[in-house]
């Protein structure tokens, strides 16, 4: 009799481990399933980007086509008011890709912000400061197409911040910035595998 209990117990033990092995089989299928079909609305990685954070050293500076170079001797010298050297350029890329199934999935916004700051002028004085200079953004709407290619409609723009806003003298151009106002449609194509880690709308 004891013999038959043990080995019944040990069949329902095999038994108990054998449904919910396969319970969990069914339920990782099931996830798995689920995991393959994006979400309609926000699905998995509709925001995508990064950030970036750069510092030009000494007799690097970015200039941004706002003052003149050599300035006059009338702009009074390291007192001049002209001073869009930038020093400091913290920068970004943002995607948007709210849609994560129809055709909409193809389509993405995306923002790419750029400030500069800083307080020099080349060969006259270098400093450390972080006062702003100007803000310089790209906007747009793109489409993705097989094979790695995008579709892509971009407008750029410039606003100059703080005191930049108004008039700086003699040795100001008065330009609207670098590369100025612009709108382009363009053809992107990207390759090794750049751009496309986690993006929810493979073809």
């Amino acid at each position: 009799m004891m013999r038959i209990a043990v080995f019944l117990t040990a069949i329902l033990a095999v038994s108990v481990f054998a449904a919910q092995a396969q319970n969990t089989i069914t339920e990782s299928g099931r996830q798995s399933d689920f995991v393959a079909q994006p979400r309609t609305f926000l699905p998995h990685n509709w925001v995508r980007g990064y950030t970036d954070f750069c510092v030009a050293p000494s007799h690097n500076k970015q200039n941004l086509g706002r003052c003149t170079f050599p300035q006059p001797a009338s702009a009074g010298g390291t007192a001049s008011a002209c001073t869009a050297y930038a020093r400091y350029l913290f920068s970004g890329y943002v995607e948007l890709q709210p849609l994560g199934r129809t055709v909409a999935r193809h389509f993405f916004l995306f923002f790419e912000p750029r400030f500069s700051f800083g307080r020099n002028i080349p060969q006259l004085t270098y400093t450390a400061s972080m006062a702003p200079i100007a803000y310089d953004r790209s906007i747009g709407i793109g489409f993705q197409l097989p094979r790695n290619f995008e579709l892509r409609a971009t407008q750029h723009q410039v606003d100059w911040l703080g005191r930049y806003s108004g008039s700086l003298g003699t040795a100001d151009l008065r330009t609207n910035g670098p590369n100025g106002l612009y709108a382009t449609f363009g053809v992107r194509w990207s390759f090794g595998g750049y751009g496309r880690q986690g993006a929810p709308s493979e073809y």
